[in-house]
């Protein structure tokens, strides 16, 4: 994705010491959480961690030379999208993230083979330079013809002010995406933004302050549906998280097929590696515990460590602080 990532430090791994240890039980001994597949809903692609730009904070700290996540080609996501349709997983939405999917050399022809097999397609885009070169909006407008609103782009825009915006991802930055998003307008797309929680504002504030600048900017973008406007929680390892137990869902009125585990894989392909690798979601693309295996078959059954029978187990700070407490959900369909 396109936003936030702990940075590692001391504290991070005193506290991981402490918590988070155990595959099965809490450091008190409960027996730990864990979620189910229901229904694979989303699968996301990991289109690569090269960005354009550097964020202040970023998920999986992507960047101009952060290629440890390399790029996914046209061929790996042929044969993925194979593997979904003989396995009748039920998926619904393909959904593509980096790094920036848009340098990307293949996000074109793997959206228009997505798409032409009957999937929505999502892709998260900072909606700048990559995104705005011909070749690029040449593609999008074809699918954009071809497919209509099943091609859903979404914009991070990490606040609506601009001062805000660029204190997250540099100076400059804030014309250049307000550019993209009026390409975007102009164009028909359906369109969505991806802002931040960590403004010290309510969500209702928030929410009247994107619908201005949309507004004033003729967007199409209801901000009071949380698919149209996601507001991301922030992940910091070095603030301490309770961990979820198989008693939180009860005492937390949580119910677990609620989580983004419950109803999306993620697949990358490391750096290195001869295979691509399935993930439990988009929040821990480096970590070998969460690796499921290299085909979306071995991840239904994965067992030993993190997983039991293709279960989740939340044995992640990220688990408990963006997803169970924090609400947290990467796909178009959390409202649904």
């Amino acid at each position: 994705m396109n936003d936030a990532s702990p940075i590692k430090t001391e504290q991070t791994v005193a506290l991981r010491r402490e918590k988070f240890d155990h595959p099965d039980v809490t450091a008190d001994g409960s027996p730990r959480a864990a979620v189910a597949l229901d229904t694979l809903e989303t699968l996301w692609i990991n289109t690569g961690t090269l960005c354009n730009i550097e964020c202040a904070h970023c998920y999986i700290e992507s960047s101009p030379t952060n290629d440890r996540l390399v790029y996914f080609t046209a061929e790996d996501a042929s044969a993925l999208f194979n593997e979904v349709e003989r396995l009748g997983t039920g998926t619904t939405e393909i959904g593509f993230t980096g790094g920036e999917p848009f340098m990307n050399p293949d996000m074109i022809e793997m959206a228009d083979d997505a798409l032409g097999r009957g999937f929505e397609v999502l892709i998260l885009t900072n909606a700048m330079q990559p995104m705005q070169r011909p070749r690029v909006q040449k593609g999008l407008l074809d699918l954009r013809q071809r497919y209509g609103d099943a091609l859903r782009i979404r914009i991070s825009l990490d606040h609506y002010s601009q001062s805000l915006h660029e204190l997250e991802r540099g100076k400059g930055t804030w014309d250049v995406t307000i550019e993209g998003l009026d390409w975007l307008a102009e164009h028909g797309f359906h369109m969505s933004a991806c802002g931040r929680t960590r403004w010290n504002e309510n969500d209702g504030d928030t929410r009247i302050g994107y619908a201005r600048l949309f507004a004033d900017r003729c967007y199409p973008i209801d901000t009071t549906d949380p698919s149209r406007l996601v507001l991301l929680p922030e992940m910091d390892e070095t603030v301490d998280v309770p961990e979820i137990t198989e008693a939180c869902w009860g005492i937390l009125n949580v119910d677990p097929k609620d989580m983004m585990c419950a109803t999306s894989r993620m697949v990358v392909r490391r750096k290195g590696d001869e295979a691509p690798t399935v993930l439990p979601c988009t929040l821990l693309p480096y970590d070998a515990a969460f690796g499921m295996g290299e085909t979306l078959e071995a991840s239904l059954s994965a067992n030993g460590g993190m997983f039991a029978d293709g279960a989740v187990k939340l044995n992640h700070p990220h688990c408990s602080k963006f997803c169970v407490l924090g609400g947290g959900s990467c796909s178009v369909h959390v409202d649904e």
